[in-house]
């Protein structure tokens, strides 16, 4: 993952982000040890203070605990929680978008659902 820092979300976000995404796709299990500060800070190199950052706000979310001591781990609930929160935020409001702009462009439901199912063949494709 390359951090953008010419975004508008800053870059403890996008580390958040960024470990959602490994425990979304099961590279860290529950109870299972997480990235510390200084690791990430090396592996984008960004100052531990930032990557710290990022990893209080998914402490906050309950996705990671501490454990004294040992670092940072991840929380039995955290894939769920974190599919639930970003299908209710960010997968809603995408879709909320794109039906707004189609009905802008008078497409119909049917042409949607047709793009909708070529981009989903085209991106299964692209996992090959």
């Amino acid at each position: 993952m390359i951090l953008n820092t010419d975004g508008t979300k800053p870059i403890y976000m996008q580390i958040a982000e960024w470990l959602e995404t490994e425990i979304l796709q099961g590279k860290f299990t529950p109870d299972e040890k997480i990235y510390s500060q200084y690791q990430l800070a090396d592996l984008f190199t960004i100052n531990p203070a930032t990557a710290a950052k990022g990893l209080t706000l998914l402490a906050e979310e309950k996705i990671l605990y501490k454990k004294r001591g040992l670092g940072m781990f991840v929380t039995q609930d955290a894939k769920k929680m974190i599919r639930h929160r970003r299908i209710n935020q960010t997968l809603k409001k995408l879709v909320d978008e794109i039906v707004e702009e189609a009905e802008h462009l008078h497409v119909k439901e049917e042409e949607l659902i047709t793009m909708i199912q070529e981009a989903k063949r085209n991106r299964e494709g692209d996992a090959e």
